[in-house]
């Protein structure tokens, strides 16, 4: 199967080609010619499938021809969790519309930075916005941007978008929207939450699903390493250096954890640097793109970094500490083994988070052997009572207060051990 069989114009499909793309993914084949009929639909697949080609191609092609003359009004509005997701969103449908014979503006905006420029950005309207909820908000209140002629919203990594707590803004922003208009639910995951919604809102929509079959599966290699809870930034930097990895991503709990690590392996002699929410937006695009651009070998990251981020040819994530929940473990590890890739996902696994894994494993359907490194064979054993735990750790999606503070509790000691031991 080819692009231009899936009725892309012949445009479209030229600019595809240019990026590279020479076969539709299972997600961009099934989804493209519903979108195309005008269809409201709800599409899921693993992320790393291609998503957002799937919703971009079609989309674009739909708001053909450009503007003809006068002020740009917003036809297309795309929703999506986090400034670096709005970002790579914006720059596919940019790379895709600049070979477009009707040029199409391509506005996004976001939290973070001053709203004066992205005002400025919006003189004369857009075509397209793409947009994290609150900014959107900000940026219509001060009447930089009108929504009343929107004829396409995507709601892109969905589930994330109510995760974040940010239900109450969705539904002002939809209220300013058309009630008639197309509806494109995209996400890995479509919990109860996200499924209410989309029953609420899409009208007969087709429903896209993708499953992970042994066809489609990013090439992942999972690895669970059993390591005590002092020593996981020292069997870090040994599995950096024994396994030559070029780049590696590292998710770890908290915004102190992830500036912690990152200077340990610095001063270790491995190019390593943060990213997270604490820091300005400009430091977390300079962190991103120098990762991209190989400045970096090693990005220590919170889950800022787990939802819609491409990153091509990663060899490796590591999640040194484990995530809230199994549907987090699977967007960490779809970071790596993208558009047809292959990768490595290894999570160090502590005597008092092990429960924890076993939980992640059920819900995965996983049963990974817990490896031992040698030098690094773990001593210790589960806590036997939490401890008191700061705020902001984290914690367990659906289990017990007291699990969730024994995992807090877990976390405090390793920040603590690591200051310790390091």
């Amino acid at each position: 199967m080819s692009f231009s069989s899936l009725g892309l114009s012949p445009a479209l499909v030229h600019a595809v080609s240019r990026l590279g793309l020479t076969t539709p993914t299972p997600i961009q084949a099934a989804a493209i010619p519903e979108i195309l009929q005008g269809r409201d639909l709800l599409g899921a697949a693993q992320t790393g499938s291609g998503k957002t080609a799937a919703f971009a191609l079609p989309l674009l092609q739909q708001l053909q021809p450009g503007a003809t003359g006068g002020p740009r009004r917003v036809r297309a509005l795309v929703l999506v969790p986090t400034r670096e997701l709005a970002a790579q969103v914006g720059e596919v449908l940019r790379s895709l519309a600049q070979h477009l014979q009707a040029p199409l503006k391509v506005a996004v905006v976001f939290g973070g930075v001053s709203l004066n420029p992205q005002m400025m950005g919006l003189r004369g309207g857009a075509d397209v916005v793409v947009a994290t909820p609150g900014r959107l908000l900000d940026l219509v209140q001060h009447n930089a941007l009108h929504l009343s002629a929107v004829a396409h919203l995507v709601l892109d990594e969905a589930d994330r978008l109510l995760d974040l707590g940010f239900a109450d803004e969705l539904q002002r922003v939809l209220a300013l929207l058309p009630a008639r208009r197309q509806n494109l639910f995209f996400s890995a995951t479509f919990p109860p939450a996200v499924q209410a919604l989309a029953d609420g809102l899409l009208h007969d929509p087709a429903r896209v699903e993708v499953p992970h079959t042994p066809g489609n599966a990013p090439a992942i290699t999972q690895r669970a390493i059993a390591v005590d809870t002092s020593r996981r930034t020292q069997l870090l930097r040994h599995l950096i250096q024994e396994n030559g990895w070029p780049r590696v991503l590292v998710f770890v709990a908290t915004q102190y954890a992830a500036d912690h690590v990152a200077a340990k392996l610095y001063q270790a002699g491995i190019y390593a640097t943060p990213l997270h929410g604490g820091l300005s937006q400009g430091a977390r695009n300079r962190a991103l793109q120098d990762f991209k651009d190989d400045r970096w070998q090693v990005l220590v990251t919170t889950d800022l970094a787990a939802r819609g981020i491409d990153i091509a040819q990663l060899p490796a994530v590591v999640n040194y500490d484990l995530p809230r929940s199994a549907v987090d473990y699977v967007h960490r590890i779809g970071r790596t083994g993208r558009a047809g890739e292959v990768g490595v996902a290894v999570s160090l696994v502590t005597a008092d988070a092990e429960a924890h894994f076993r939980l992640i494993e059920k819900r995965q359907h996983l049963a990974l052997p817990r490896e031992q490194v040698a030098g690094f064979e773990p001593t210790e054993t589960a806590a036997q009572a939490p401890a008191a735990a700061p705020q902001g750790t984290g914690g367990i999606k659906g289990r017990r207060p007291s699990k969730k503070d024994k995992l807090r509790a877990a976390a405090a000691a390793a920040a603590a051990a690591d200051e310790a031991n390091d």
